[in-house]
């Protein structure tokens, strides 16, 4: 296993990669400004389940097989910004109240949950930067390789999320700054389903 410094390091490192602007921070501040801080929050706790399954991928070593195929990294990308365009596509036809106060058109905090994770398991990106960032902390002769990655993966994974459900209680706060003024509601619901299209076009053009 890594010693101590190594660990101290990486959980730096952890932290520092988080609050990085991003797309995953952007969509969870965008959920949360488009229906307040608990589906932020749910937002986050979605993609960091999205963590364990990219770790257990780099533990498998099947990661190495979407980095070294371009038909496998191509279908992943395709199906992934596809899915992240219909989600925002959602979110603009999406009807109800014409302010923040309104809760006829809230999304439920499960059905929000289950995307996030689809979500992030359909970006390749993130499995190869699993490839690529975890083995960089592993420890020679130490405990087995796929042990210490799953150990770095879980703690990445808790990190992130306390990054990330911050910046989904901002986004909440943003939208109770916004709370009551006229169609506030519609046009942050909006604002949310256009950060997901333009990250799905954006994942769309991106290569390995």
């Amino acid at each position: 296993m890594p010693d101590a410094a190594q660990f101290a390091t990486f959980i730096a490192v952890s932290a520092l990669l988080g609050i990085t602007p991003g797309p995953d921070i952007i969509y969870v501040i965008a959920r949360g400004a488009a229906q307040g801080a608990r589906a932020g929050v749910v937002a986050a706790a979605g993609l960091c389940t999205g963590i364990i399954a990219h770790t257990a991928l780099c533990a498998a070593g099947l990661s190495a097989i979407l980095a070294g195929s371009e038909a496998a990294f191509t279908l992943f990308k395709i199906a992934g910004a596809a899915y992240l365009v219909w989600l925002g596509i959602g979110m603009w036809r999406a009807r109800g109240a014409k302010n923040v106060t309104g809760r006829s058109r809230a999304q439920p905090l499960g059905a929000i949950y289950r995307q996030t994770v689809v979500m992030n398991l359909l970006n390749p990106k993130v499995a190869l930067f699993f490839l690529a960032f975890l083995p960089q902390f592993v420890s020679p002769g130490g405990a087995p390789v796929a042990l210490q990655l799953i150990v770095l993966g879980a703690i990445f994974m808790g990190v992130s999320f306390v990054v990330m459900a911050c910046a989904g209680i901002a986004g909440g706060q943003l939208r109770r700054l916004l709370q009551g003024r006229r169609y506030a509601g519609r046009w942050m619901e909006r604002a949310a389903g256009s950060v997901l299209i333009v990250l799905g076009i954006r994942l769309a053009f991106e290569s390995r």
